[in-house]
């Protein structure tokens, strides 16, 4: 008897096994090559900036040069995440606008760019408008509606979007564009559709840049649908046209943290990320991962790094919403960390910040004041899970049992998007 329980035992654990097997997507075989530092990349870009520097003079105003110098650093800041080339961007390009001699509309598009990359969404929203003043045509329209969209002024992205300037079946950036839109609906299928069209229209044009940029908003789109395996192909294909990609290395490992529960492997994968990609908000990933081992040495150690990293004021207002979590969650500070939430509220006014300010005051006891925000805000107008995971705690300290148990099955599908240690909070509800 006790040798067929034992048989019996040893099936099910072989079983149990087999489909833990079956669950896991990544290979280090895979990637691991690309993990290894290759600075080829950016030492191009830098040549170039040489080159170009070369052809001006000291307080020269050969304003072609110096635009083509701002779109360097502005390539620079995109493969290292330095913020100093961005702001670099910045300058050169306000020096090309003081010195006239190139259409003003196309430098003041440049210059919202580069204020949304900042996170300085109102001032990028004016200067699309003054461009689109000058010349009200496709390329205004198009930044319009990126910075309505980062504002929550959906009424006016819908107009940007489907003007007849704007809306072109068969575009790649109305289809970006329009795939982002389906995403803000909760339409996951014309997400998808939309975004597989673009990425068809990249590979046609054999535009290395737009192919992985499609890839990795293409696989980060599959991680949401819940397509993990389809998201890694497309994260491995990006890394084939730039093994810089930080932004495809962090997306494998998500997939081997919250897909795989395998937070050591997504560690090592991080940390060769910290060698190139210097984001602050690499280190609160890690610290979520060394959380999940219950390292809280490794934890604390990385939440410093990344309080180091923030402290550099050219970021500006790029990290609020990082640090008045952190300042609510970790330090307690609840006084700071709800001046941080009003601030981003004033620049960024979406049921995210809204959310955020009132996931603070929950946590500071002031849970009526929560439930008014989220009600007015939050309720309905967003399908963003951590949004919604903010609400439902919400609901839950102010005793509506009923909508809690509504958002956690909302939330259940959303486990691989938001990870392992929210999805415990989840539980615990």
């Amino acid at each position: 008897m006790k040798r067929f329980i034992t048989i019996y035992l040893l099936a099910i654990l072989f079983g149990l096994a087999a489909c833990q097997e079956a669950k896991k997507i990544t290979d280090p075989k895979d990637y691991d090559r690309y993990l290894l530092s290759n600075p080829q990349r950016t030492a191009a870009i830098r040549a170039r900036i040489d080159l170009w520097n070369r052809h001006i003079q000291k307080d020269s105003m050969q304003v072609v040069e110096i635009r083509n110098i701002a779109n360097e650093y502005t390539q620079l800041f995109e493969a290292t995440a330095e913020i100093v080339y961005l702001k670099r961007a910045e300058q050169a390009l306000l020096k090309v606008l003081d010195f006239g001699g190139l259409r003003k509309d196309r430098l003041l598009l440049d210059l919202a760019r580069n204020y949304i990359s900042q996170h300085r969404f109102r001032e990028a929203s004016e200067l699309a408008k003054e461009a689109h003043q000058i010349y009200p045509n496709r390329a205004a329209k198009l930044v319009l509606f990126d910075a309505s969209m980062e504002l929550g002024r959906y009424g006016s992205a819908e107009t940007f979007l489907y003007d007849s300037a704007v809306h072109q079946e068969d575009d790649f950036d109305y289809l970006i564009r329009s795939a982002k839109w389906n995403d803000h609906l909760g339409n996951m299928g014309a997400t998808l559709r939309d975004m597989e069209k673009a990425c068809a229209l990249a590979q046609k044009s054999n535009d290395k840049f737009l192919m992985q940029w499609s890839y990795t908003n293409l696989a980060t789109y599959y991680g949401h649908a819940g397509s993990i395996e389809k998201s890694y192909d497309f994260f491995l294909k990006a890394l084939d046209i730039d093994p810089n990609n930080a932004f495809a290395k962090k997306g494998i490992a998500w997939i081997a943290y919250s897909h795989e529960q395998n937070a050591k492997e997504a560690s090592r994968i991080m940390n060769a990320v910290t060698l190139t990609h210097s984001a602050p908000d690499n280190y609160l990933f890690l610290a979520e991962l060394a959380q999940h081992e219950r390292n809280e040495e490794s934890r604390l150690s990385y939440l410093r790094n990344y309080e180091k990293g923030v402290r550099d004021k050219r970021y500006g207002n790029m990290y609020n919403m990082h640090n008045a979590l952190l300042l609510s969650e970790e330090h307690h500070d609840f006084e700071a960390a709800l001046d941080l939430s009003e601030e981003e509220v004033l620049g960024r006014p979406t049921a995210q910040a809204y959310s955020l300010k009132a996931h603070i005051l929950n946590l500071s006891g002031k849970h009526q004041q929560a439930l008014a925000i989220v009600e007015k805000y939050v309720t309905d107008k967003t399908f963003e899970p951590k949004a919604i995971y903010y609400a439902a705690e919400v609901y839950k300290s102010n005793g509506h049992k009923d909508k809690v148990t509504m958002l956690k099955k909302e939330l259940s599908e959303s486990s691989y998007e938001l990870g392992p240690i929210i999805n415990q909070k989840i539980m615990e509800l």
